[in-house]
């Protein structure tokens, strides 16, 4: 972390949601920031905090969702101190965000060309004329097919992968600086998602805006990111530049994901898996929150949370194994990963 231009600084977020069984902390003191142009992929399994933390960013939490604590700053603004007004303005103007389903984020009673052109009218002050000219050329600009039959249809009239078009023509419509793509092609077959992921890749490049890319997917962080962050239980335990997390992964549980991935350079009869099940938010355990899972966990492991440190000039994790409190043999976590899951009970 600390690149020198970054377009936003997420520090020490906390995100809680308080429910009659008492407070589950969903994002628990995460720090990360995206450098200007570039692209940070967050990614983890279902339940380690991802989307609530872009959702965080947006300020766009329902209850009993609440930020407790931290600070998001973007472009030199403080976002946790805007009210709603001002939030409405970033919105979709500076800050745009692509969700996960598009079937339920575009409205189905009003066409495409009208959901776009909305953008147009409240960030652009244009007329209903103006904004739909504009319309249809961000229908051109990400590959839809007859673009001007198009704005005149209704969502349920297009397919999955031209619905996910009109979501990211949406959400670019107003040029913006930092765009959030939350699980962009999870409802998409393979071939249109690798259509989709080119189509961002291009116009992040063509437009010049920094993106973070929210996932569970390593293969879509491969082609497509320059940082990641791996993130798990609420937590961040892993930072590191793409190259350097495919190349020289530290932490156990990147390991265990990447070792899950098929691989078609080695006969494989199986595929490797993590043993054991995230742990539920309202039951974190009191140490390392990997360590029911990991083959390497001691008992400083158990007792303990370990910090997020810099490990070299291109690594920060979250692991007892590369502090000097480390009391057990020495480990290389990505020799060593299959042998001692093994072992494990």
């Amino acid at each position: 972390m600390g690149n020198p231009k970054t377009i936003i600084d997420v520090n020490e977020l906390q995100t809680s949601f308080f429910t009659s069984k008492g407070e589950v902390k969903a994002v628990d003191g995460v720090s990360f920031d995206v450098p200007s142009g570039k692209t940070l992929g967050i990614v983890g399994e279902s339940g380690s905090g991802k989307s609530i933390t872009s959702l965080s960013i947006m300020r766009l939490l329902e209850d009993p969702g609440k930020i407790k604590g931290g600070k998001i700053t973007f472009q030199g603004e403080d976002l946790l101190s805007k009210s709603e007004s001002e939030m409405r303005r970033i919105r979709g103007n500076r800050i745009s965000m692509i969700f996960q389903e598009p079937m339920t984020s575009l409205n189905p009673v009003f066409t495409i060309g009208d959901q776009i052109a909305e953008s147009y009218m409240i960030h652009e002050g244009l007329s209903k004329k103006e904004a739909l000219k504009k319309s249809l050329g961000m229908l051109e600009l990400v590959g839809i097919p007859s673009p001007k039959d198009r704005l005149k249809a209704y969502p349920h009239e297009l397919s999955g992968g031209m619905r996910q078009r009109a979501m990211i023509a949406i959400a670019l419509a107003c040029n913006p600086e930092l765009l959030i793509a939350d699980e962009p092609t999870t409802a998409l077959d393979v071939t249109i998602q690798a259509q989709i992921l080119r189509l961002i890749n291009n116009l992040q490049e063509e437009l010049g805006m920094s993106m973070m890319l929210i996932t569970h997917d390593l293969g879509v962080v491969a082609e497509t990111c320059d940082y990641v962050a791996v993130m798990y239980a609420g937590k961040i335990v892993e930072y590191a530049d793409v190259e350097t997390l495919f190349k020289s992964p530290k932490h156990p549980y990147t390991v265990g994901l990447l070792k899950s991935l098929p691989r078609h350079d080695i006969d494989q009869d199986e595929l490797e898996v993590i043993k054991g099940m995230v742990p539920r938010p309202d039951q974190l355990p009191q140490g390392c929150r990997f360590a029911p899972r990991c083959p390497f966990a001691r008992d400083l492991c158990r007792d303990h949370l370990p910090a997020l440190d810099n490990i070299d000039d291109k690594n920060q994790v979250r692991c007892w194994i590369y502090s000097e409190e480390w009391d057990g043999p020495e480990v290389n976590v990505q020799d060593d990963y299959g042998t001692a899951q093994s072992k494990q009970s």
